[in-house]
Order: C-alpha cells, then structure tokens, then sequence
C-alpha cells in the first residue's frame, strides 16, 4: 500500500475508533436510570423538578437527577427521551425483584443503574449482591435491546459513614468510602459484559473537595467560599451535589463536554446556583471523565435554547 493509502487508513482507523468511544450513547434516544434516593435527589427540590419532562415509571411526579440530565441535553441540542424506576433505600436486587414489569416495558438504548449507598444494606462495603444482582438486570435489558447500554453509577463517600463513630468508614479519610464503593462497581462492571463502564459521581465529588470547590467535613462547618455537596443529613446530597451527579452522567452518556453547557446552564439558575459555582462544577465533572478516559467533544447547542422553553 502507497503511503498515502496507509495515511488514509491510518486516519479512518482514527476516526472509527473515536466514532465508536462517542455514537453508542451520544446518540441513544431513550434512558432510563434505575436507583433509590441518590437518584431521585431525596431531600432537595430536585426531587420534584421538571417531572412533567420525564417518565416517572412508579407515577410519583419525580424528576430528580433524570430531570437534571434531560435539561442538559436540551440544552446541548439533544434528543432524549428520559424515564425513571426508583425506590427509597434499596439496591438493584430490590428492582429485580419487584420492578422487572416496569423495567420490561421497553428495549431502552441506555441504563444508568445505581444501588445502595453502601453497596450492602446489611454488609457495608460487601460487593457481592450488587455484582450478582447487575449481572442479571444487565442480562434482562439486553434481552429486550440486544444493543442496550448499560452504566454503572458509583456514589459518592457519606459525611456520617466516615466521620460518625457508628459509620463503617469511620476515622478513615473522606475518599475511602468511594473509593471501595467504586472498586465494588468495578467488580459488578467486570462481572458482565454487557455493562458498558463506570460513571465515576463518587470520585467528582473527591475531585471537588481536593479541588477546594467543596468543603471535606460538614460537621465542622463549612469553609468560606465553598460548597456542601451533601444535604442536612450529611447522606444524601445537597443540591450542588445533585448537580455534580448529573453533570457526570451527562458526560459520560452524551459524549459532551459538561463545560459547554456554560456557567449560564438553565438548571443552575433555577435551583440557586450561582453561575460561577455552575462552572466550576462542570469544570470538575470535566476532569474526572477526562482522568477517567472517556471521550468527550465540546459541542455547542445548534442553537441556544431560552431557559424559559424547559419548562
């Protein structure tokens, strides 16, 4: 071959390559998110923000964080269809066992399941439910979709596991506890090739407290100038940390680069955040998916979208 059919070659191969890390999800016309609370956004308005947008599948007018995402990818120009099957206080065992009907309605073009925060209701930081239980709901979408996309979501570290004398992770640094949580996801994504990857939330959140964005320890008040990623429970998240979930799950699933959103994002507005805190959040979110390896273009909305037609 002539050197400029190995160049040809060389950049078709490129160009596949990038098409294949980017179209899969970028590209989905349905979702569904599969979780408890930390889906939902218990304690904060996101719970009930913009249900009208989205497809709450137990008809409980919820939104949370798929509201969140439906908004960005409107924002971005983005066709998504957004639905949601959540439960308070439980893994993904507990939808296999009582939500398959719902779940089963559709082949979905993509999954983002979440389980309970601690991997293990019963046994904290204990993977084995969560990979047993993954592998089997992996298995039910793939037989309605053959192409389905299934992520993961690994959570984020808990302010009272961590500084509570009664929480596992007690006296060990902020990071341990999503640390173990994501080596916990890991094992469940290994577990079953059908799961497409990891969405690191837990990590965005270390990064946005190395960062000095968020403070690492609510208990002790919060720094000037930062965040609280968590909610008055120290468990669940505070309307920051929704937001740097749903950031993340944006990038991941899209393709798109959290930053073009830009630190006018409708979203932010709505819920109080200021516009720089917006941006540095998406800044974050930007990071940890790039440190992770995923492929991201920094597309721009075709046209811009006024915040007053999300409604």
């Amino acid at each position: 071959m002539s050197k400029a059919g190995n160049h040809f070659a060389s950049t078709l191969k490129r160009a596949t390559l990038l098409c294949c890390l980017v179209a899969p999800s970028a590209f989905a016309t349905n979702i569904l998110f599969i979780g408890n609370s930390f889906t939902f956004a218990a304690g904060t308005p996101i719970m009930n923000y913009r249900s009208a947008t989205v497809t709450d599948l137990n008809k409980n007018n919820t939104g949370g964080v798929p509201a969140l995402f439906k908004s960005f990818t409107v924002q971005a120009g983005l066709d998504y269809d957004v639905s949601l099957e959540t439960n308070p206080g439980v893994g993904i065992d507990w939808h296999l066992k009582n939500a398959l009907d719902k779940i089963s309605q559709h082949g979905w073009d993509t999954v983002v399941l979440q389980s309970y925060s601690t991997l293990d209701a019963n046994r904290p930081g204990d993977p084995a439910t969560l990979v047993r239980s993954v592998k089997r709901m992996a298995e039910v979408l793939k037989e309605k979709n053959p192409r389905v996309d299934v992520r993961l979501m690994s959570t984020w570290s808990r302010a009272d596991q961590t500084y509570e004398r009664t929480g596992h992770w007690y006296g060990k640094p902020i990071d341990a506890m999503a640390t173990d949580v994501r080596a916990g996801y890991d094992k469940a994504a290994a577990g079953s090739p059908i799961v497409k990857g990891v969405i690191p939330v837990g990590e965005a959140w270390g990064r946005a407290i190395r960062t000095g964005i968020a403070d690492a320890n609510p208990y002790d008040g919060i720094d000037a100038g930062k965040v609280n990623l968590w909610g008055s429970d120290n468990y669940h998240a505070s309307v920051y940390g929704y937001y740097l979930e749903a950031l993340t799950i944006f990038g991941s699933v899209t393709g798109r680069d959290p930053r073009s959103l830009g630190q006018g994002e409708c979203s932010a507005a709505d819920l109080g955040i200021a516009p720089a805190q917006a941006a540095a959040l998406q800044n974050v979110a930007f990071e940890q998916l790039s440190a992770a390896g995923a492929a991201m273009v920094p597309s721009a909305p075709a046209k811009p979208v006024a915040c007053s037609s999300l409604q």
